[in-house]
């Protein structure tokens, strides 16, 4: 059997006054069931657009290519009908900033049952309330809540709704995108480790999306570092976040210090620079005006991902000093 999800030499651009914006640049990556795979990247990198795409939800002005296969059918390809019938019932995605993706005028119990009406509309008031109270279990809310509405709950609380609204029509992918968001230290915690019961438990793929290496490491199996629309390190996520081998992966987890690390006593590194304009990518490696190990041959071709010498099977990097100490 294949994977859950393959993405295939992913490219999305949208068009300006100013002409076409890549945003994603052949993206490849799978996710198997019972399996997170995290993406991480600071913000503009291509993760939402990503998270998006998987379900084709990007806006109308971007243009798409490549492919996009849940359960061996290309979402990019499929006609309006087979799309509807794919969305919640086999995959499905949680949003970041769940305050403003519930509805403030409906209660909790009506916007979970939508996508099971939808999906089933011959479903009794009856088993929507079973339903309904079961999902509210399942991420630790109490039946009554669904009575509630969403200004009546905390945001951890919101977030667990939204959980709940993903599982509804019990798909076998979820993309969560950003789900910790505007939490405190606590409630994501408590949030990730839903999640990771989740996938335990229901045998589900995750693509679980994050600026934070370090919360990526703790619930993920395989990670994926994304810098101006590439992918540029893929690995175990333990391996990622203790031994990176991209420069950009280096200055990702060194930005967050370790409890228990003795350098953590000092400031975090930081990384000079600010992300590219993807309206006039660099030529060569779009991550060498920042990069401190960067030389001439970074300045005249991208590096393509390949696994660098002396690596683990699996680990792959863009860069033609892959690997070297940070």
């Amino acid at each position: 059997m294949g994977a859950l999800l393959e993405v295939r030499d992913l490219t999305v651009s949208y068009r300006t006054n100013e002409g076409p914006v890549p945003a994603l640049r052949g993206v490849d990556l799978t996710v198997e069931a019972g399996e997170v795979l995290g993406v991480a990247g600071e913000s503009g990198c291509g993760k939402s657009t990503l998270a998006s795409t998987v379900l084709r939800l990007q806006p109308k002005d971007a243009t798409v290519g490549g492919e996009v296969l849940v359960n061996g059918s290309d979402v990019l390809t499929l006609g309006w009908g087979d799309l509807r019938a794919l969305r919640w019932a086999e995959a499905s995605i949680v949003f970041q900033g769940a305050l403003h993706s519930l509805n403030p005028v409906r209660r909790i119990r009506d916007q979970i049952a939508e996508p099971i009406l939808v999906h089933d509309p011959g479903t009794s008031d009856d088993e929507v309330e079973r339903r309904v109270g079961e999902l509210l279990e399942q991420v630790g809310l109490p039946r009554a809540r669904s009575r509630a509405y969403p200004h009546q709950l905390s945001g951890g609380q919101r977030q667990r709704v939204m959980i709940a609204m993903a599982l509804a029509c019990r798909p076998k992918l979820v993309v969560a995108d950003e789900p910790t968001t505007a939490l405190d230290v606590m409630v994501q915690a408590q949030i990730l480790d839903l999640l990771g019961g989740l996938v335990r438990d229901l045998d589900l793929g995750m693509v679980l999306i994050s600026h934070d290496l370090s919360v990526l490491s703790e619930v993920c199996d395989r990670v994926v570092v994304m810098y101006a629309g590439r992918v540029v390190e893929l690995g175990a996520a333990a391996e990622v976040f203790d031994d990176p081998l991209h420069p950009y992966a280096q200055a990702l987890t060194g930005a967050f210090p370790r409890i228990g690390d003795p350098r953590a006593r000092y400031a975090p590194a930081g990384l000079a620079g600010d992300p590219p304009d993807l309206r006039t990518l660099p030529d060569g490696c779009s991550f060498a005006p920042r990069c401190p190990k960067a030389v001439d041959a970074c300045r005249t071709a991208e590096p393509p991902l390949v696994t660098p010498p002396g690596a683990a099977p699996g680990r792959r990097a863009a860069c033609i000093r892959a690997g070297e100490p940070a």
